[in-house]
């Protein structure tokens, strides 16, 4: 099949890092759309990333998709001829109201999903369950006005992946660990071989980074409680430097770095591969989150230890279901090659 066959979806640049890591594993070329969101820190990183891609042999096509009414119907016209010609759609993220309605275009014969971080384990659990396709942390609460108007389609992508599931056409990319896999849906292991191959090793210094989540964003964790918790654990550690997430707010991050002390360092790339170009420090200290999981392969062989700091009960916001904290659990407890802290 022919690289120009296959047409790819991302909204984040570890999305995009990962159909990359796809691409290198199946050896072939393809056009990558960029799904650009608004928020300034994402769209730098991706940016950065559609460079590599380029460089890779990859087409990118940057769409403003969120840049006023209209242009989600721009975008959507726009890209239809080329939904209906590819063979192959590569998908970064399927919880993605607007990948869903893309979804519903295509005549591709085959799926593939490749790694948005854990929500990739919390996807492959709902289609085992045969459940609405719905994020972790918003699973419990009551559907808004969005969820009743746009339910329709998320049914509809979901029947799309059933089906060809059902024909054993689609697959899932991930670095996961994914315990049971629907019927028809082939998993494949990413083993960051594409990074390990052109970034590194790195430089280690002797102390430790810490990796910030944006779980107070999402609404899951108190923001009290978690400056209190990164002010102890970098006290605990001798942690320097903080690498912020990308969804992380100024006015969180500014108070970070007045009452911890801690370097705020806004990456330019995923952290997959600012740790694999360095310097990193020898313990990396992180909350669950992706990175659990993909810096002990992405470092695998470099000294560098993973250290996940467990979330206390007590952080999380009031109404948090225990189906959020399950999850979160859940992500550490299955976080290979990392080790636990307090």
């Amino acid at each position: 099949m022919s690289g120009s066959s296959t047409l790819c979806f991302v909204e984040s640049p570890v999305q995009l890092l990962n159909v990359l890591e796809w691409a290198h594993v199946r050896q072939v070329t393809a056009t990558v759309v960029v799904l650009s969101p608004t928020d300034p820190m994402t769209r730098g990183q991706l940016r950065r990333m559609a460079e590599l891609a380029r460089t890779e042999g990859h087409t990118v096509r940057w769409e403003e998709a969120r840049g006023g009414v209209g242009a989600p119907f721009q975008t959507i016209g726009g890209l239809a001829p080329s939904l209906r010609r590819a063979d192959r759609i590569v998908l970064g993220d399927p919880f993605s109201r607007y990948v869903q309605l893309l979804l519903t275009i295509t005549r591709a014969d085959e799926l593939v999903v490749v790694d948005d971080g854990t929500a990739t384990m919390e996807f492959v659990a709902q289609l085992v369950r045969g459940e609405r396709l719905v994020r972790w942390h918003r699973r419990g609460g009551r559907p808004g006005p969005r969820d009743l108007v746009l339910g329709p389609v998320a049914a509809a992508a979901r029947r799309r992946l059933t089906a060809h599931a059902r024909r054993d056409s689609v697959s899932v990319f991930t670095s996961m660990p994914v315990d049971e896999a629907p019927e028809g849906v082939t998993v494949t292991s990413n083993d960051y071989s594409w990074t390990r191959a052109r970034f590194g090793p790195p430089r280690i210094t002797r102390g430790a980074d810490m990796v910030g989540t944006s779980l107070v964003e999402t609404g899951v964790v108190d923001l009290d409680r978690y400056v209190e918790a990164v002010r102890a654990l970098a006290r605990a550690h001798g942690a320097t430097r903080y690498f912020a997430h990308r969804r992380e707010s100024a006015d969180k991050l500014h108070r970070l770095a007045a009452e911890t002390g801690l370097e705020i360092v806004r990456p330019d790339l995923p952290l997959e591969l600012i740790a694999r170009r360095g310097p990193i420090g020898r313990t990396i200290l992180s909350f669950p989150s992706t990175v659990v999981h993909t810096l002990p392969i992405a470092l695998e062989g470099t000294g560098v230890r993973i250290a996940v700091c467990e979330i206390d009960p007590a952080w999380l916001t009031q109404g948090v279901s225990d189906h959020a904290q399950g999850f979160l659990a859940d992500i550490s407890g299955t976080a290979r090659g990392a080790v636990r802290t307090v």
